[in-house]
């Protein structure tokens, strides 16, 4: 499993130390430094390879996350036959699916963070919104202990599943909340108040960038993690996100062996306060 980039002049650093799994990540080093600019549209065929390959993310953890990782996909699979939490039910394929799928975007979230944020990526705050059985946000907060993890997820039995994960696999640096995502970007205790923003497989890009951006402090990132070939749907998100005061920044493929194909995370930079009205409740204008 790889990374090809589709770069938007953005330098690309060289490792930083976080704990075992980013020790152990290949990155690309910089030759140039560029400020972030506006996606050009025209150029989403240039690509260059950001991250080398690595057969497996999982195998960088160390044996006690490997451990928790383990006790939270048999906890999934255990609820998902009274829930409907996901729509895969062995283990092989979770750990394909949803494991190596939440790590992979770890890579360009160090990379855009530390080349456009210019900050330590060691102890970010980050919130997942509609985290659903807690992916990516809770495979996160295991691979980096050193991040402080909201989890955002409207259904209440949702909830109860990821406040038991958290629990058995004894993780200290996550929260649940249960709260619907345009309700808590207009909460001062959570608006602006993080670093960076995730989000897979929850809706529509021009929806994400209006539930996510508010949360993201000015100078912080969202990511969206999508499917292969979002370009149609990055362009129609184009006005929304700007709006929200931010602009693509790149879109990081992964090359995926497996039978669900290509993944891309779509990274988007915070320049300038959400305007206030946003996010609109449901059915706003």
């Amino acid at each position: 499993m790889f990374y090809r980039c589709k770069i938007l002049n953005v330098n690309f650093p060289s490792s930083v130390s976080l704990g075992t799994f980013v020790k152990h990540l290949p990155f690309s080093k910089p030759k140039t430094s560029f400020p972030p600019q506006r996606l050009n549209f025209k150029s989403l065929t240039t690509t260059t390879t950001c991250v080398t390959r690595s057969s497996s993310y999982f195998e960088t953890l160390n044996s006690r996350q490997k451990d928790q990782i383990h006790l939270y996909v048999d906890a999934l699979l255990q609820w998902n036959q009274k829930m409907n939490l996901t729509a895969v039910n062995e283990v092989n394929e979770v750990m394909e699916r949803h494991i190596e799928d939440s790590l992979a975007i770890i890579p360009p979230i160090q990379n855009s963070y530390i080349s456009s944020c210019n900050n330590s990526f060691d102890n970010l705050r980050i919130v997942d919104v509609g985290s659903g059985a807690g992916l990516p946000g809770l495979v996160l907060a295991v691979a980096c202990p050193g991040w402080e993890v909201t989890l955002v997820e409207s259904m209440n039995k949702r909830c109860l599943f990821l406040e038991h994960a958290v629990s058995l696999i004894g993780l200290s640096n996550v929260q649940v909340v249960r709260e619907r995502a345009e309700k808590l970007g207009q909460d001062s205790n959570f608006r602006e108040r993080f670093d960076v923003a995730v989000a897979r497989a929850v809706a529509e890009m021009k929806v994400l960038a209006e539930y996510c951006l508010p949360l993201v402090r000015v100078g912080g990132l969202f990511v969206a993690a999508k499917g292969h070939n979002p370009q149609d749907e990055v362009k129609s998100a184009e006005r929304a996100t700007k709006l929200m005061g931010a602009s693509v920044l790149q879109l990081c493929s992964v090359e995926s062996h497996s039978p669900h194909g290509q993944r891309t995370a779509i990274i988007c930079f915070k320049n300038r306060p959400t305007p206030r009205k946003y996010p609109r409740d449901p059915g706003g204008s």
